[in-house]
């Protein structure tokens, strides 16, 4: 009977403690809306940390106004990114801020929290 009541606390306890980091707010994506006004664009993507500037990885949806729209999921923490319109790329003038990536260049900032 004792053994089965030590089995039972194991079982729980293990539990809570994956339950506790399965779900902290740092191991959660929240979804992000970009959004970028370029109705002459062809084609418009999201770059950066969070896909490793792949150029394909996050292409944008044309809505009917002209501009372009995307939800990405994204983890809790500071991400730099900018768009891709037709190839050449552009800050978002609705980052929250402008930083510096690895080639000192200037990229959209945004923080998730």
């Amino acid at each position: 009977m004792l053994n089965q009541m030590q089995t039972l606390h194991t079982m729980r306890s293990s539990q809570s403690h994956s339950s506790n980091t399965r779900y902290s707010a740092r191991n959660m994506a929240k979804p992000i809306n970009f959004f970028c006004l370029a109705p002459e664009a062809q084609a418009v993507v999201v770059v950066g940390d969070f896909n490793d500037w792949r150029p394909h990885a996050h292409p944008m949806q044309r809505q009917p106004d002209g501009s372009w729209h995307l939800q990405i999921p994204l983890n809790h923490g500071h991400h730099h990114y900018h768009f891709l319109v037709d190839g050449k790329p552009v800050l978002d003038p609705r980052a929250m801020g402008i930083a510096r990536n690895e080639k000192n260049e200037r990229v959209s900032l945004i923080a998730v929290s």
